[in-house]
């Protein structure tokens, strides 16, 4: 699907067909609009089959007139009834007129931007509008990060008074989704430095404060996802320890109560046997109960002692 949009007012609308300085947005774009592409805005095919690779880290590369960015974005789905967090390509190509974003599938971010969400922005100014969408990502990953350390206090709570596998699980989930934003957040700074340096798109002053503020909400959102990765590490191995010592705990006492439970059997064993000349107090119903209360009151002491109990 290809859709064009231009700022109009203040505010980037949708447009019907093609003009200079439009935005252009294609979202899994079948093989006719692909082929489209190539011929009406003369685009490297390099350029666009690797804005189309699902698996492409963020980078940036250049061929004839067109330079191409790709930068990773978070994105949230609902799995089985669990919010997971991971992050998708975006292929941004700037040419002499227009800009052209490429992805897989719908996202937030580009979403936003075509519905008219994002204000002050000009798409004729194709760096001013291709730093807005960065700007915006980061934003992105920082309100993401922080629902992911609430999801996470929160199954720390329910750890905290019953450790299922439920919640553990959750925690993997977790786990992973931070280290998906750590790895493409490291891809994404790398980026941005390179775009810094000026090599591949010609920056004005305002580009240059407006790239700034980018990497500052960058860096941000890696040492807010480092943080949470040795929070959330540091918080499963404490509970790894917890449910092993419990695991100990209980064997222990089981451990104990079986050594308990064998004195009377052991006495009962003896004194149902046919010895020749008989056992002691053999006559006396009641001497091999009472022998079996003692020595378990002593075995308890013992074992009590010993922190068996």
């Amino acid at each position: 699907m290809v859709n064009y949009y231009k700022t109009v007012n203040g505010r980037i609308e949708q447009i019907k067909t093609y003009e200079p300085g439009c935005w252009v947005n294609c979202v899994a774009p079948e093989d006719d609009e692909i082929n489209s592409l190539l011929d009406f805005f003369n685009i490297p095919p390099e350029l666009l089959r690797s804005a189309l690779d699902e698996e492409e880290s963020a980078h940036i590369d250049r061929e004839d007139d067109t330079t191409l960015i790709i930068i990773d974005v978070p994105v949230v789905e609902k799995i089985l009834g669990n919010i997971t967090y991971s992050t998708m390509p975006i292929g941004i190509m700037i040419t002499d007129e227009n800009v052209i974003t490429v992805s897989l599938r719908e996202n937030t971010i580009l979403t936003e931007f075509a519905e008219g969400v994002v204000r002050n922005v000009v798409t004729n100014y194709k760096t001013h509008f291709v730093l807005h969408i960065m700007l915006r990502m980061a934003t992105k990953y920082l309100q993401y990060l922080k629902q992911i350390d609430k999801i996470s206090n929160r199954i720390e709570r329910n750890l905290r008074r019953s450790a299922k596998n439920k919640e553990l699980e959750q925690l993997l989930d977790v786990e992973k989704s931070l280290v998906y934003f750590s790895s493409s957040l490291k891809s994404d700074e790398i980026t941005l430095e390179k775009i810094m340096r000026g090599r591949y798109i010609k920056l004005y002053e305002e580009d240059q404060d407006l790239l700034e503020d980018v990497l500052i909400e960058i860096k941000q959102a890696v040492d807010m996802t480092a943080t949470y990765l040795n929070i959330l590490n540091g918080t499963m191995d404490v509970f790894a320890s917890i449910i092993s010592n419990n695991l100990n705990v209980v064997m222990k006492i089981q451990a104990s109560l079986t050594l308990l439970v064998s004195v009377p059997t052991v006495i009962s064993g003896i004194y149902g046997m046919n010895i020749i000349g008989g056992l002691p107090f053999d006559s006396l119903w009641w001497f091999p109960i009472v022998i079996s209360a003692v020595l378990m009151i002593i075995m308890y002491i013992i074992l009590k002692r010993r922190d068996m109990f």
